[in-house]
């Protein structure tokens, strides 16, 4: 599946995309955008903890402390500045580094499920503090433990009105149509469509309206075009379509229409 088979879709934008550490990383992520008709990415720093260890922690918390590989990240995007979009991964245990290189990115993430830090943390309520001096959105994939649910996203969101969440893969698991349902209210806070099933992609289109969702795939992790596919299942108007896979994640991150 590509982009361009989807009406709207031409030059699409997946906002959630990690860059695995190496140096034919880069080639491999390009691969798979061209085969797929994606022309930009938002990319975030990975490989900093093994698959196995964050799949625990998402379950039973935990963490690591080691900062990401931002530096190689921002070196790699400066290579390919009309294609990659850096995102700084953020640290809640070294929120002063994300506060001295916020300027060189586009975005921020904080992953409760890699460093083990609740979204009710203090720690990163001083990380989203920073994202809204840079003008940065956050994003952030919710867990079923304490502090870091969807109803602490919104809380979270409730606090920093003027800056834009991404709740990731829209919501805990495949089904979280309650998680939807719960950011509704939320007019800061929008949802990224990966791993989530057509369902909950319907969901999110009818629930908070297709100016709040935003297209990505977890590439490496899942393959592109079975995220693109989901869009195609639903039949979906070029209008639509072209929020979510482009428009929007160019609204937000300030950047220009190609």
């Amino acid at each position: 599946m590509t982009a361009d088979q989807l009406p709207g879709g031409g030059m699409a934008f997946d906002f959630r995309v990690r860059l695995r550490p190496g140096a034919e990383a880069a080639a491999a992520l390009l691969a798979a955008m061209d085969a797929h008709g994606i022309r930009r990415a938002m990319v975030t720093a990975g490989g900093t903890a093994p698959l196995e260890r964050i799949a625990r922690q998402f379950l039973e918390g935990g963490g690591v402390t080691d900062d990401a590989g931002n530096s190689a990240l921002l070196d790699t995007c400066k290579a390919h500045p009309d294609r990659l979009v850096p995102c700084y991964f953020a640290n809640p245990h070294n929120p002063r580094a994300y506060a001295e290189e916020a300027a060189r990115y586009a975005a921020m993430e904080v992953s409760p499920a890699v460093h083990g830090v609740p979204l009710a943390d203090p720690r990163t309520a001083e990380l989203v503090e920073t994202a809204g001096r840079a003008g940065h959105s956050v994003y952030t994939v919710c867990l079923p433990l304490p502090g870091s649910g969807v109803p602490d996203l919104v809380q979270l969101a409730a606090a920093f009105p003027a800056v834009t969440f991404v709740l990731g893969h829209c919501g805990i698991g495949n089904i979280d149509v309650y998680g939807i349902e719960l950011v509704r209210e939320s007019p800061n806070v929008l949802v990224e469509t990966s791993g989530g099933y057509t369902v909950t992609l319907r969901a999110a289109l009818e629930r908070l309206g297709s100016d709040r969702v935003l297209f990505g795939s977890e590439h490496p992790l899942q393959d592109p075009g079975v995220e693109l596919a989901k869009f195609a299942a639903l039949g979906l108007d070029a209008t639509t379509v072209a929020r979510a896979v482009r428009e929007n994640a160019h609204r937000i991150l300030g950047l220009g229409r190609t």
